[in-house]
């Protein structure tokens, strides 16, 4: 299916990342992690490059940086994010992904709202802070990561209120998105909601 997009968005462990994955396997669509990008940008921040060049001298092999999963990363990504330079870097690079032959699914924080505001269909995956924050601390602690609970809830309502209060394309649903809360949702069921929300959509517009 040529230039069929599938936008998710959401915040920290709300699911989106491994819905995403799912639904692209599902329909066999390319998967793009947008907040992988932003997460390449932080760790070359860290190790000293200004936020602008770092996303502008950005590579794909930046991607497979193993650092891209630790907390200290993540918290480096949530600010670069908003830095408007940053972003705008970052949009083409997006864009041209989101159209490619074959179908394809971003998940991000503003994939629906400005990098693919025509995209066939929007998803906004959330659930309650503290249900991310418990599903975060077991993923950090089957990495062998010390921290806490308390310690990661900080950090996810950190994250969340730098991605839903910055200036530039803030962490919000599209108008025309279908929220999916996970809070209490096994995520085979979510996954489910997902692909029957998008097969809807392609029978629409067949």
């Amino acid at each position: 299916m040529s230039g069929f997009t599938v936008a998710i968005d959401g915040p920290a462990a709300s699911g989106k990342g491994t819905i995403s994955k799912a639904v692209a396997r599902h329909f066999g669509f390319a998967h793009l992690d947008t907040g992988l990008l932003y997460r390449a940008v932080g760790a070359k921040v860290l190790d000293g490059a200004t936020a602008q060049a770092a996303a502008e001298a950005l590579v794909p092999g930046d991607l497979e940086d193993d650092r891209l999963r630790s907390p200290e990363v993540a918290q480096a990504a949530s600010r670069v994010a908003a830095v408007p330079e940053v972003r705008a870097a970052l949009v083409d690079f997006q864009r041209s992904f989101a159209t490619r032959a074959g179908g394809a699914v971003l998940d991000g924080r503003d994939i629906g709202t400005v990098i693919c505001p025509d995209a066939q269909v929007k998803l906004f995956v959330t659930a309650h802070a503290d249900v991310r924050a418990r599903r975060r601390f077991a993923e950090l602690q089957g990495k062998g990561v010390e921290t806490t609970f308390d310690e990661v809830l900080a950090d996810v309502q950190a994250r969340d209120a730098r991605d839903m209060g910055r200036a530039d394309a803030p962490l919000k649903p599209a108008d025309d998105a279908v929220r999916i809360d996970t809070s209490d949702m096994a995520i085979a069921a979510a996954v489910e909601t997902a692909i029957s929300l998008i097969e809807a959509k392609m029978a629409g517009s067949a």
